[in-house]
């Protein structure tokens, strides 16, 4: 165990934290303060922090700190501390993970706990909605609400499928089987969820990966290609609910699904407070009476039809502005614009080792479901935004492995 692991105590608190992220909301508190304790006291006494300061670390840690700076000037009060708190917790993972020094079959252990914790809590999903009725919607146990939990599935789809291309020449048959049967369970699982952002983009990020595989196989774009259509076909020709939800707000004119209007309300939000905006865990105090006074005062008129609640915003970046205003919108598209920047910069060459593709796929899913989702709900919190992180982590962790060729990631 010492041989493969070098500090084991914390890579099992890491392993216990992942398996619990959509699992069960106690456990993985814990585990999450367990994890960086230990982390930090194994650091402490190796007198080892994962070498020099870089650019990722002043933006991770400035990202932390915009959470507290906005709740201490929000406009309104309530939840916006534990929204603070929210940003700390996975904001410290990125950085410990980043700064891990792990080897490299320490973080392909990790792709595997990712793996198996997603199937466990699927399973537990799928026995809840088809045998014991329990729910009515896909919902991952500690994920809750099935649109995150289709988030959460999206990415953990992703981060499978490029294990799969990455790793398919060097697995034997047994292998190669489980991984295809999985990778199809997840993809099927989002178009249960019926959830028409998350099935759209994780089918655009089917093709996309298999467009950037061509470096190194041009069979893995002709395959994707065909299991997606037959997939999108399949829907369609069953009539599953995410095609019958999409012609039925069609029929009524509402294709967004009135998101255009909680957009405005989130705007007027915004509008009163652009700075700090209301404060995060905010956004369900925005009430239409607030939102009539609001637009009384600026001297605008109130349109009841043009306005509704809801308790986010349904929209990743907007919901930024209401809950976070300019500072906190800023920072949050540094992150995911520096993110895309370093995907772009250390791209792997067709000749790179199976490791770095399945780091890099998993990376560019997290990033791509969060921006291309997030155009229609509200990504990066709570537990996607953990597993997100978790993935981009890993990859930096991997690109600052003395031996690899680009691990000076500094521009």
């Amino acid at each position: 165990m010492k041989s493969t692991f070098k500090y084991p105590f914390e890579f099992f608190a890491l392993a216990a934290l992942i398996l619990f992220i959509p699992l069960l909301e106690a456990p993985k508190n814990i585990f999450w303060l367990a994890f960086i304790c230990i982390w930090f006291t194994n650091r402490i006494r190796a007198k080892d922090f994962g070498g020099a300061w870089d650019i990722w670390d002043s933006l991770i840690g400035f990202w932390i700190l915009s959470g507290y700076l906005i709740s201490a000037f929000s406009g309104l009060h309530g939840g916006e501390w534990g929204g603070a708190n929210d940003i700390l917790r996975y904001g410290s993972i990125l950085w410990v993970i980043k700064r891990s020094g792990y080897s490299r079959t320490e973080l392909r252990w990790l792709t595997i706990v990712i793996i198996c914790s997603t199937f466990i809590a699927l399973s537990h999903a799928l026995w809840s909605l088809f045998v014991t009725h329990t729910k009515h919607a896909l919902e991952l146990n500690s994920v809750g609400h099935v649109n995150h939990s289709a988030i959460y599935l999206a990415i953990s789809y992703g981060a499978l499928l490029s294990l799969t291309l990455a790793f398919w020449r060097k697995n034997n048959s047994g292998l190669r089987i489980l991984s295809a049967l999985l990778t199809t369970l997840f993809a099927v699982s989002i178009f249960i969820s019926a959830s028409r952002a998350a099935v759209g983009v994780a089918l655009l990020l089917t093709l996309i990966l298999g467009l950037v595989w061509l470096k190194r196989s041009k069979y893995p774009l002709a395959i994707l290609f065909i299991a997606a259509t037959l997939l999108a076909g399949g829907a369609y020709i069953t009539h599953t609910e995410v095609i019958q939800k999409q012609e039925s707000n069609t029929k009524a004119g509402i294709i967004l699904s009135y998101r255009d209007v909680i957009w405005n309300t989130a705007l007027v939000a915004w509008h009163k407070y652009p700075a700090f905006g209301v404060g995060m865990n905010n956004y369900n105090q925005i009430r239409m009476g607030k939102i009539k006074a609001w637009l009384e005062e600026s001297g605008k008129p109130y349109v009841e039809s043009q306005y509704l609640f809801a308790p986010h915003a349904h929209n990743l970046y907007i919901n930024s502005l209401a809950e976070r205003g300019l500072l906190g919108t800023a920072t949050l598209l540094s992150v995911l614009i520096s993110w895309l920047y370093w995907l772009i910069r250390f791209a792997p060459k067709g000749d790179d080792e199976d490791l770095a593709w399945g780091l890099w796929g998993g990376s560019f899913s997290a990033w791509f479901i969060t921006i291309g989702v997030g155009l229609a709900n509200t990504t990066l919190h709570h537990e996607h935004a953990i597993l997100s992180v978790m993935l981009l982590g890993m990859w930096l962790a991997y690109l600052k492995l003395e031996a690899h060729p680009s691990a000076q990631c500094t521009p």
